[in-house]
């Protein structure tokens, strides 16, 4: 028993990844990588989101639901910045923790980030098409209701926009990192500038009665969950707390980057402080133009609005600009999460072919593996669902790495490069990061745990069955005892 409980803490040479991954072109600038995070974390949520939680929890209070999730986020984020400057290596949190908890807290924190990119890409798939239908429906283009929605959701057989755009990313990727980093910083642009104009013109309509009372009173919904008082508020954040994992997305991507040690730090926290304040602008503005219930069950509020509020033409323009920019948060998530599973087989962990590269250095098997699973729960599962599933798979992760700290302080500047950046307010902030990201999962629908607790339960059958005997690490680490034996 007590070599099964050494062989699962054993921990992974940081230079091994180092040489694994120096194959990866290393083509990714600070100006990418914010563009990145900030094209993933301002995606399909800012139009979608603020008016979805504020119907269902927060009331106009939904800009205070985004500002704490944001600093939950951005003591993470902190954390992140510090492991990705000394540790810039592919997979993120799954590498790190490999490195400085040992392969099995390694595997469950990367078996929980897997669960967020596989969800996030059918989430910002289903995102992108409600809003490009709700872009053609007013031409009089609408499509069957049998190709609009998920499986059993709204008379739904197959979200066909959805498919459709999960391909064409995919493509779009298989060319290489740095064409889609092009790509992702013109998208980027045009996506901030269409989230100005929506909050420019939505000043013109802001009504301020609809801010009263700005915290509505707590009542229980129907489904058991809190509306309106701090319970709504606390909702609200484990709701919309999915907002902010891009800069996980940027983690994923560091063994890409140029100039790690800096470029990562600068992309992590500028991209969050940036994404912060289109958030709460856009929650603001919405919640003033209409009364918040109007927008319950509502997937493009934003479009919506524009239209209801007499600006017909700006609203084409900017759900335009919205579809066409969700492009940019399937780029980032799709980048991250075929990063993701290309460590698994790298490492042994998943089939070895996963970890694969092809003629030009790309971990394309590992795209196409993330690509057909994104359709398949995209197909099957509502727009709602997907959100809270998100976000408990990427909670669990940020746990993991803001406790990780600890492990890493004494290791840098020895086996480990001294880090550029490093978390302020250390030992205090790990621990309020932690309890911080503990509290929202905490505050997530009992379904969504439910399913993340099945999930995990699968990756533990995985672990056991097939990766603790396969893993490299483990071949290596037997490979040296029976040497030792022998001599």
């Amino acid at each position: 028993m007590k070599s099964f409980f050494k062989r699962m803490l054993l921990k992974e040479d940081p230079n091994v990844y180092q040489d694994k991954d120096s194959h990866l072109s290393q083509v990714l600038t600070v100006k990418d990588f914010l563009a990145l995070g900030v094209g993933t974390i301002v995606s399909t949520s800012i139009f979608t989101l603020p008016g979805v939680v504020a119907a269902s929890h927060a009331g106009p209070a939904v800009a205070l639901s985004f500002l704490v999730a944001a600093i939950v986020a951005g003591l993470v984020a902190f954390a992140y910045a510090e492991m990705s400057s000394a540790m810039p290596f592919a997979g993120s949190a799954y590498s790190w923790i490999n490195v400085i908890f040992g392969e099995f807290f390694g595997w469950i924190a990367g078996w929980a980030l897997l669960a967020e990119y596989f969800i996030a890409v059918a989430f910002v798939a289903s995102g992108l098409s409600a809003n490009f239908r709700g872009l053609i429906e007013p031409l009089g283009l609408v499509l069957p209701k049998q190709l609009s929605s998920a499986y059993g959701t709204s008379g739904g057989v197959i979200d066909l926009v959805a498919v459709i755009v999960v391909i064409l990313v995919g493509l779009l990727l298989a060319r290489g990192v740095s064409g889609a980093a092009r790509v992702e910083n013109i998208l980027v642009v045009l996506k901030v500038l269409a989230i100005l104009l929506f909050v420019f013109v939505g000043l013109t309509a802001i009504h301020a009665s609809n801010y009263s009372p700005f915290i509505p009173k707590y009542h229980p919904n129907a489904d058991g969950s809190a509306f309106g008082g701090w319970q709504g508020i606390y909702a609200g954040v484990s709701s919309i707390f999915l907002s902010y994992i891009g800069f996980d997305s940027i983690a994923a991507n560091s063994a890409e980057a140029k100039d790690p040690k800096k470029t990562m730090p600068r992309g992590i926290l500028g991209s969050l402080v940036l994404a912060v304040i289109l958030f709460v602008s856009v929650s603001l503005v919405m919640v003033g133009m209409f009364k918040y219930s109007s927008y319950a069950n509502n997937a493009e509020p934003v479009g919506w609005a524009l239209r209801e509020s007499g600006h017909p033409i700006i609203a084409i323009v900017v759900q335009t600009v919205a579809v066409v920019g969700m492009f940019t948060a399937l780029i980032g998530m799709m980048m991250a999460g075929s990063r993701l599973l290309y460590s698994f087989g790298r490492d042994g962990m998943l089939p070895k072919w996963l970890g694969s590269l092809n003629k030009d250095n790309l971990p394309n098997r590992a795209l196409v593996v993330l690509s057909i699973v994104g359709v398949i729960l995209g197909a099957v599962f509502p727009f709602a669902f997907l959100a809270q599933l998100i976000s408990a798979g990427t909670l669990i992760a940020f746990m993991f790495v803001s406790l990780g700290i600890y492990a890493l302080r004494p290791r840098e500047g020895k086996d480990l490069p001294e880090p550029s950046f490093k978390m302020p307010l250390y030992p205090v902030m790990p621990a309020l990061a932690f309890l911080a990201a503990f509290a929202v999962f905490w505050g997530l629908d009992m379904g969504a745990k439910l399913y993340a607790l099945y999930w995990f339960i699968f990756g533990l059958v995985i672990y056991f069955g097939y990766g603790m005997r396969h893993s490299f690490l483990s071949k290596r680490s037997q490979a040296k005892e029976n040497e030792e034996k022998n001599k």
